[in-house]
């Protein structure tokens, strides 16, 4: 039985959409309205096949790890074996030893006094560098149908911990003055925005200037929201006014000199048609020098769309437009995005370096396996040209078997470590294989460097993108 506050009829057509393979219907353009409804769809989808794997004896249940670490590396771990977890993210303390790991939680009962949502974000504190965690707890224990798509940073002078989380389609902010023990209530980020979608959060030093970015109207157009009071106020604002493509915001930073840079990809999308998007991809980098007044929209690169997702429940567009951006202590920028050179091709993950806050850009280099497909890369950067890389390469080109990869550079991505395997375990849930697991597990994973200079990685595995699947994370240098 479901615990959910979902009616049986409600779940009744979200079981029959997902038995029958069918699609939303065609109607208006992606955005607002036709979003939640498909949102709502995907929840429904996801309790039935987290229900019925474990039925099936497939899910939920602790399994040995059988695992090859590589060297300096702890080996992969897995959060919670029990929940079906997707979308992690990280942040940790440059001056202190603690991390902060959320997740996007199905399929749990939450401890609130009515209406209890699903999925929901969950936090587990870290005060050993990631080596252990405490609890996993709600983020927020409050009213609502759905939580998605969680961020969280550092505040890198005060160790406050800033978070955003959409509120089904409404961005909210929380933040923690005590090492997430408690939270602030839920702050609304978007002002009489009618719908906000897939945020992405940066703050300065000092805490005191917030910046995030998510799409909305119209028709997924780039915005920012703005607090310079520590999150407490927001102003929010359009970033191209003459954008005619669906933006997704993936990363953001701010740079020393109190610039910001947001990495966003671009897609058109003609009509809703099951996540087919039509041209190439662009990645943008979005930059501001004046505290957010104006901005400028530099487009980084324009690729092709890849090979398409084929998995269980996933439109064509999951694997399109992922990017990364960080700046390291002299504000020299790193930009990791993923695309294919010819339509339909297996995409790369490529890298872009930038010496003057995102105005210009290098050359691209390719830092994946070729002949494979690659997806959602992460990046970040510490001390002058410390930097660290993930993403998500499949094993012998099928779409069925993914691996985690991880490179470093010490020279401000000039030149890269020998790759190294993070998702080392060919064991420990059914989706785990000898050669990888079956299915990246949602649209994002993290990178953060602890106060002891190692590397925490978080990212998703799961058997399709319906799921079930878990936030998988490892520790290295």
């Amino acid at each position: 039985m479901l615990a959910l506050g979902i009616s049986a009829a409600v779940l009744a057509v979200g079981v029959a959409l997902h038995l029958s393979g069918a699609k939303p219907a065609a109607g208006p353009a992606r955005g607002g309205t036709q979003e939640l409804r498909e949102q709502r769809e995907t929840t429904l989808q996801r309790l039935e096949a987290l229900s019925l794997a474990r039925a099936q004896g497939r899910f939920g249940e602790a399994a040995p790890l059988m695992a090859r670490p590589a060297a300096g590396w702890s080996g992969e771990r897995l959060l919670n074996p029990a929940t079906d977890d997707w979308e992690p993210a990280v942040a940790a303390d440059r001056n202190a030893p603690y991390v902060y790991l959320l997740t996007t939680r199905y399929g749990e009962a939450k401890p609130c006094p009515a209406k209890c949502p699903t999925p929901f974000i969950v936090l587990a504190v870290s005060a050993d560098g990631g080596a252990t965690f405490g609890p996993q707890k709600p983020l927020c224990a409050c009213k609502s149908s759905g939580q998605f798509d969680p961020i969280v940073e550092v505040v890198p002078k005060t160790g406050h911990v800033y978070a955003v989380y959409m509120n089904e389609f409404n961005v909210e902010f929380v933040k923690s003055l005590d090492h997430g023990a408690s939270w602030s209530t839920p702050v609304k980020t978007y002002g009489t925005v009618a719908w906000t979608d897939k945020p992405v959060l940066a703050v300065s030093d000092d805490g005191r200037d917030v910046y995030i970015s998510w799409n909305g109207p119209k028709k997924g157009a780039p915005w920012a929201a703005i607090s310079h009071d520590y999150g407490q106020t927001w102003t929010q604002k359009r970033l191209d006014d003459s954008a005619s493509r669906y933006h997704f915001a993936y990363d953001a930073d701010v740079l020393p000199d109190g610039a910001v840079v947001f990495s966003e990809g671009s897609l058109v999308y003609p009509v809703w048609k099951g996540f087919e998007p039509t041209g190439p991809v662009r990645h943008h980098a979005f930059v501001s020098g004046d505290d957010g007044a104006t901005w400028r929209n530099v487009v980084v690169d324009e690729v092709e769309q890849g090979e398409a997702c084929v998995a269980a429940g996933c439109g064509p567009d999951f694997y399109y437009g992922h990017s990364a951006v960080s700046a390291d202590e002299n504000g020299d920028l790193v930009f990791l995005y993923d695309g294919a050179t010819t339509p339909g091709g297996r995409q790369s993950i490529f890298a872009r370096r930038s010496s003057d806050g995102g105005r210009s850009w290098s050359d691209r280099a390719v830092i994946s396996a070729t002949g494979e497909q690659s997806v959602q890369p992460a990046v970040e950067q510490t001390d002058d040209g410390d930097v660290r890389a993930m993403w998500a390469t499949t094993a012998g080109g099928s779409h069925d078997r993914w691996n985690t990869w991880y490179r470093s550079s010490i020279d401000g991505g000039v030149t890269w470590s020998t790759p190294v395997k993070l998702s080392d375990a060919a064991s420990g849930a059914a989706y785990k294989t000898a050669t990888g697991f079956l299915e990246v597990y949602g649209d994002y994973g993290e990178i953060a460097v602890t106060s002891a200079g190692e590397t925490f990685a978080t990212w998703g595995e799961g058997f399709s993108w319906t799921g079930p699947g878990g936030t998988w994370y490892a520790l290295g240098k």
